[in-house]
């Protein structure tokens, strides 16, 4: 059968609608497809930061309490004089002489300078309580492989027991390297003893504040550490004796002044805020929400050039095929 030129350019002009109108069809659906996938994606992005803020909140607890309770008796009454203070932005004193776990002369300000500083107060002889700071210290940093101690910041754990000497301060060191088994390691933990006059200068400057207990021949004293700048600033406080490395990663970077850190850790630091009251880094949820909904719209505008490019691809084909 012979078709007239009229009758091929009625069937092409068909075949074209009909492939027009299911490219149509197809990038609609891909479309729909690709807005429930935005849609998971910001909800992904906002519900598990605040559930993240929720659960994070198992890493450690809040500030200890002020005061005892009303009816408690006088052994409660005596931890009305133990608590920690903060002091944020309060300045160290760097001249403060200590000894080494050598048994060395060195001033606090020796450990400062270019990196930013942990400090814990605590005594070596604790049964139990310091073990447990120092213990849920070196669990959270050894999470953080990207960053180390002597490479990135420093520890200073400083006993503030006047009684205790170089020797428990280096056991207490090996420990805790067998521990923490990093390169250079050794470099970037110190453990520390001193007079009373420094030490007494240093808890005051912290605002950590304790007693001795004759009863039991031990310090009441309340835990948590703290995180310095390295001009000696007290920049944040972490309670407890467990310290969630999400928390510990942001306040030294925070502290660093940008000289560690990496894109993903200035972003979470537009999403996290140091809350000084409960002593840990929660969720600012407009933050959020407009970085979930900047991704999103960036995918989709992403998938938008991709199915276009393909489109064009393909009418450029089908026009081939017909001429």
């Amino acid at each position: 059968m012979i078709r007239y030129p009229e009758e091929k350019n009625d069937c092409a002009n068909r075949s074209s609608m009909r492939w027009k109108a299911a490219l149509r069809a197809s990038i609609g659906t891909r479309l729909r497809s690709l807005s429930v996938s935005a849609l998971f994606v910001v909800i992904m992005i906002v519900v598990p930061g605040g559930l993240h803020s929720v659960f994070a909140q198992t890493w450690g607890q809040g500030p200890p309490p002020r005061h005892a309770p009303p009816n408690a008796g006088d052994k409660l009454r005596a931890l009305d004089e133990v608590r920690i203070d903060q002091r944020l932005n309060g300045s160290l004193p760097l001249d403060a002489e200590f000894r080494d776990e050598d048994g060395r002369t060195v001033r606090l300000g020796d450990y400062f300078g270019k990196k930013p500083v942990i400090l814990a107060l605590v005594y070596y002889s604790c049964p139990m309580l310091c073990n447990q700071v120092l213990n849920g210290l070196t669990s959270s940093l050894d999470v953080l492989t990207a960053y180390n101690a002597g490479e990135d910041f420093e520890v200073v754990a400083v006993s503030f027991d006047p009684k205790e000497n170089a020797d428990l301060a280096r056991q207490k060191k090996e420990t805790y390297l067998r521990w923490y088994h990093r390169d250079g390691a050794e470099r970037g933990l110190h453990f520390l003893t001193g007079d009373q006059a420094s030490i007494a200068r240093l808890t005051e400057a912290v605002g950590f504040h304790y007693k001795w207990d004759e009863k039991t021949s031990q310090f009441i004293h309340a835990s948590g550490i703290m995180i310095a700048t390295a001009d000696g600033k007290l920049a944040r406080y972490f309670y407890g004796i467990e310290y969630a490395p999400r928390d510990l990663r942001l306040g030294l970077v925070e502290s660093s002044a940008g000289k560690i850190g990496t894109p993903v850790d200035q972003l979470l630091l537009y999403c996290y805020h140091y809350d000084p009251s409960a002593g840990k880094y929660g969720a600012v949820v407009i933050n959020m929400i407009r970085v979930g909904g900047a991704i999103t719209l960036a995918a989709i505008f992403g998938m938008f050039l991709l199915f276009r490019r393909r489109s064009l691809g393909v009418q450029r084909a089908g026009a081939g095929e017909f001429s």
